[in-house]
């Protein structure tokens, strides 16, 4: 099957140019503007990978990753992570993240990230099967 991408960032004009560079490539992308959207959606739909921005109000991203990793074990999230904090990353990694983007995000970098990402995802649900 092929990759199912959920974005998520409050930044309204990133989110929209994470999804038109998605759906350009024939990727299919859903936008999300909060943790709580984001989880809704998750808990409605089957997706592969997460891209997350971690600073948001509210729930901010780490605490949607914990929720997302207990709901959804398989689905491989990757963080957006600006500030140069690579800390952030580094601390989402240890709570189950796949990997890390910083901002501003090279989208050639984070298009291969989600692609080894959703890899990583059919392997671990195949070997669940088995």
């Amino acid at each position: 099957m092929g990759l199912r991408v959920l974005a998520v960032d409050d930044e309204a004009d990133f989110l929209e140019t994470l999804v038109k560079r998605f759906t350009y490539r024939q990727i299919p992308v859903t936008a999300a503007s909060s943790g709580p959207e984001a989880l809704a959606k998750l808990d409605a739909e089957a997706f592969d990978v997460v891209i997350l921005d971690m600073r948001m109000p509210g729930m901010d991203g780490l605490a949607v990753l914990k929720e997302i990793k207990k709901r959804h074990p398989l689905v491989e999230v990757i963080i957006l992570t600006g500030h140069a904090s690579v800390e952030a990353g580094m601390q989402g990694m240890s709570l189950g993240a796949y990997d890390y983007v910083l901002k501003p995000v090279d989208f050639g970098e984070l298009l291969e990230k989600a692609k080894k990402a959703h890899e990583r995802k059919e392997l671990n649900e195949a070997r669940s099967r088995s």
